[in-house]
């Protein structure tokens, strides 16, 4: 063990206790160091970002913020996984999270097994959009501008036989969708594989849950989404903190 780097996490869990900061001879003396050494700590801490000091006292700085905030969105990103986990081995089928975030649709949890692997991104999902049940779902939830701009960087285009054929096609299709009412799609995105995603609303955040299966099991696919819908009602209390950060 090295004595050094203990102490200097002493000194931090000891500032972390003082929000309004503490003197350096009020930590010595809570975590039990010689006030040299104590002092020769600190500065080391405040020079490496991990401290700041003010008018005498010590506050926690900005790499250590860094480190809280980073440790807390991994937290929130464990919640979800293991959520996600949960819904796929009661429900069993692939479980996706995605969102909608700065004009792109972002993938944040994929949670699959062998049996039941997930579809393989052989296109770009940022890009087909149109074509894959998430992409669909996030559309639908966003405003006529919002889905305009979307589809002018990433214009519609046939990767399947059943991929929608134009904008205005699609964007009909979005305007029929009723509001948290599941989306589906059949092979438009990937031959052989039935998708269904479900709309969630959580404050400003546009996002959804997605299951897939095999095309042969499609009759599956509406039983399965409720399931997922309903799995989703029960438990977005509790993990909508780590969904809308």
């Amino acid at each position: 063990m090295i004595g050094s780097v203990q102490r200097a996490m002493r000194l931090l869990e000891s500032v972390a206790e003082h929000p309004c900061g503490a003197p350096a001879k009020q930590l010595a003396r809570e975590t039990g160091l010689a006030l040299p050494t104590a002092y020769h700590l600190l500065r080391t801490l405040v020079h490496e970002g991990y401290l700041r000091r003010d008018k005498g006292l010590f506050f926690l700085g900005e790499a250590a913020e860094r480190l809280a905030s980073s440790g807390a969105a991994q937290k929130r990103r464990s919640t979800v996984a293991d959520t996600l986990a949960e819904w796929r081995d009661s429900i069993g089928v692939p479980v996706y999270y995605a969102r909608y975030r700065d004009g792109e649709i972002e993938i944040m949890c994929v949670s699959d097994t062998p049996a039941n692997p997930a579809v393989q991104e052989w296109a770009d999902f940022r890009e087909t959009a149109h074509a894959h049940a998430i992409g669909q779902c996030l559309l639908s939830q966003m405003d006529e501008i919002a889905r305009r701009d979307h589809l002018d960087r990433h214009p519609v285009q046939s990767i399947t036989p059943y991929t929608v054929r134009d904008d205005q096609t699609l964007l009909r299709r979005l305007e029929r969708t009723r509001r948290m009412e599941p989306v589906v799609e059949r092979q438009e995105y990937a031959l052989g594989t039935v998708c269904a995603a479900v709309p969630i609303t959580v404050g400003a955040t546009v996002a959804t849950m997605a299951i897939s299966l095999p095309a042969r099991q499609a009759d599956r696919l509406l039983p399965a989404a409720r399931r997922l819908q309903s799995e989703i009602g029960s438990k977005l209390g509790s993990i909508a903190i780590s969904i809308s950060m």
